[in-house]
């Protein structure tokens, strides 16, 4: 049985310089992904995201894409994170051409986990969702810097910063 939304709410549990979680989450491609996989290899960007092709998260995705190029040479790993189901995120990654994996939190307690499911409000209506969010992960599991509340435009560039 799914937990229900007051057993997924959240708060703001990990910080800078703690392990962050480890999780296994079904990619859009069909694959488990870990973040004990990256360990020791890679850091991690471990964007979290509210909807799949809505207008913000499409955005998002799009400038992690645009810039994955550039990131990938610094060694790093994006991984995108949302509580739709990987069909759903197949569908996105297919029509803005994305090149990174989505993951899907369909239980929603790796976003638990991170902090992330809050009650959310906009304009009056109260609604329980992720709140944008970016964990980077160093090689060894620690977050080397968590974002919360991430404003879209000019995010990669902020995140580029913390690499």
């Amino acid at each position: 049985m799914p937990a229900s939304k007051e057993e997924l709410a959240g708060e703001e549990k990990v910080t800078d310089g703690e392990i962050a979680p480890d999780f296994k989450l079904k990619g859009d491609d069909g694959k488990v992904y870990s973040l004990s996989n990256f360990k020791g290899q890679k850091q991690v960007v471990l964007y979290f995201y509210p909807k799949d092709d809505t207008p913000g998260c499409t955005k998002e995705a799009c400038s992690f894409r645009d810039n994955l190029s550039s990131l990938n040479k610094s060694g790093v790993q994006v991984l995108g994170v949302s509580m739709d189901d990987a069909e759903s995120h197949s569908k996105f990654r297919a029509k803005y051409s994305l090149n990174f994996p989505l993951l899907a939190d369909i239980d929603g307690k790796v976003s638990k986990g991170y902090g992330v499911y809050k009650l959310k409000n906009n304009y009056g209506k109260k609604y329980w969702g992720i709140e944008r969010s970016t964990f980077i992960i160093d090689k060894s599991g620690k977050i080397k810097k968590a974002i919360r509340r991430v404003q879209v435009d000019g995010h990669v560039d902020e995140v580029r910063r913390y690499l």
